[in-house]
């Protein structure tokens, strides 16, 4: 995994445990994750240099406006393609970890014409 996938799949977990519960903190991302905790460290930061996200004194990790975007992004692209494969009659473990690679290197133009092809066909 490089550090564009891996900042990507750090930043598309703040977006889930932000749904999900009030404060997010690098401890719940490495429980999610199952990453070790200096790992999960080490790519908030890289994610907060970049001004995706910021952490306060008290170790809560917020989405940034461009963050939040970001993450949205990745996130409709991960639930996309793990539907349209499960469509395909792909297992759901399958399905949600092949979405997974994928997501972060489809390009907007064939994963637009995805969309469009699933929304045409309901």
């Amino acid at each position: 995994m490089d550090n564009f996938e891996s900042g990507e799949m750090y930043l598309e977990t703040v977006y889930i445990l932000s749904k999900q519960m009030e404060k997010v903190r690098k401890t719940d991302v490495s429980n999610y994750m199952d990453f070790a905790k200096p790992s999960v460290t080490r790519g908030i930061g890289i994610l907060e240099k970049r001004g995706l996200v910021t952490v306060d004194e008290a170790g809560s990790i917020t989405l940034t406006k461009e963050g939040k975007a970001a993450a949205k992004k990745i996130y409709e692209r991960h639930t996309i393609l793990s539907d349209l494969f499960m469509r395909l009659g792909v297992d759901e473990k399958t399905a949600t970890e092949d979405a997974c690679r994928i997501e972060h290197y489809i390009s907007d133009t064939t994963f637009k014409a995805i969309k469009k092809h699933l929304a045409e066909k309901g």
